[in-house]
């Protein structure tokens, strides 16, 4: 069975680079998706797993790392989760002394999360992780392939969205570049 689905897909990508009419679902894609993030989270799952954290520890890491000083409120809009969820997760990580919290200092009302050296490190090793698999897939690709991942991937951000999620990434990418 399996045969039959490897040898339609490449007749359908052989004859041609146009996706499923607008009115069938494009499986393909829709199952390499769930495949690959199934691979791209599973180095981190491992190493997360000594620590007995998961992927929302992972998450609320990877912002905190990257926008240090970044208020709660607006990690939740971020990861679009609870208040308790998040709350719950980020206990375990300042309790455990991988992320602190302070309070603003112009309003004491706020309050802004930073990674500490321990939890840095950490950020650091799953993102290392998940940067191999990440080159690897790009190596096989070949000239091109990051700026095509790249515009894929923000396309399929909601487009409302899209200004304020390069608007993070460009925040962070200039902190990370002024540590340097």
């Amino acid at each position: 069975m399996a045969d039959l689905n490897v040898t339609a897909l490449a007749r359908r990508t052989a004859a041609t680079n146009d996706p499923a009419p607008a009115d069938q679902p494009i499986w393909d894609l829709i199952e390499l998706l769930f495949f690959a993030y199934r691979d791209f989270v599973s180095d981190p799952d491992g190493a997360l797993s000594r620590f007995k954290f998961g992927r929302a520890h992972h998450r609320v890491l990877h912002f905190v790392n990257r926008n240090p000083g970044m208020m709660v409120a607006d990690l939740l809009d971020i990861l679009k989760i609870t208040k308790q969820s998040l709350g719950r997760v980020l206990k375990q990580l300042i309790d455990q002394g991988y992320v602190v919290q302070k309070e603003g200092e112009n309003d004491r009302r706020q309050r802004l999360l930073f990674a500490t050296a321990k939890g840095e490190a950490l950020a650091l090793k799953l993102a290392g992780l998940q940067t191999e698999r990440i080159a690897r897939a790009l190596s096989e690709i070949g000239p091109g392939a990051h700026d095509a991942a790249r515009r894929f991937l923000i396309a399929m951000i909601d487009a409302e969205g899209r200004d304020e999620v390069m608007t993070l990434i460009a925040r962070a990418d200039g902190l990370r570049k002024g540590q340097s």
